[in-house]
């Protein structure tokens, strides 16, 4: 039994101590929101954070998340609202497709925990591991840079 906090909730899951923490979300606890694209950990798209940091939850055995947080795009909105992020993308119509929007989200989240008001050359810097072939990403720099009101 793997134990852990899941968008702020204690969740107990009986699976393989090596399945991979995307899975588990995806199949074991019914969170489509962490898209698998490559499987390789080079795309983005399954971006979580776990203790607050961005992490590829398809490379990530689903024991290294035991005792620790993880936070996927389905905990980011709250009383059916979206978060602040997710809400200036949509205002913005910089969601394309959607299979690499909740890992973006997912970092850009981070960013924005960690420093509130980011530059672009910060937001960029975030986004390096989150491979998008829909956008030109400047659609979802613009819409950081209004949220951080620079």
């Amino acid at each position: 039994m793997i134990e852990f906090r899941l968008n702020d909730r204690s969740t107990r899951v009986d699976v393989a101590p090596m399945a991979s923490l995307a899975s588990v979300l995806r199949e074991q606890l019914a969170l489509p929101g962490t898209k698998v694209a490559c499987g390789e950990g080079f795309c983005g798209s399954c971006t979580v954070l776990v203790d607050e940091q961005p992490v590829a939850a398809c490379l990530l055995p689903v024991v290294h998340a035991a005792g620790r947080s993880v936070r996927t795009v389905e905990g980011l909105a709250s009383f059916g609202r979206l978060s602040p992020i997710q809400q200036v993308l949509e205002d913005a119509d910089a969601v394309q497709c959607g299979m690499c929007f909740p890992g973006i989200v997912m970092s850009l989240t981070a960013l924005l925990e960690r420093t509130p008001r980011p530059t672009k050359p910060q937001i960029h810097e975030a986004l390096v591991g989150n491979i998008c072939r829909c956008t030109g990403y400047e659609r979802v720099v613009t819409a950081v840079l209004q949220l951080a009101g620079a």
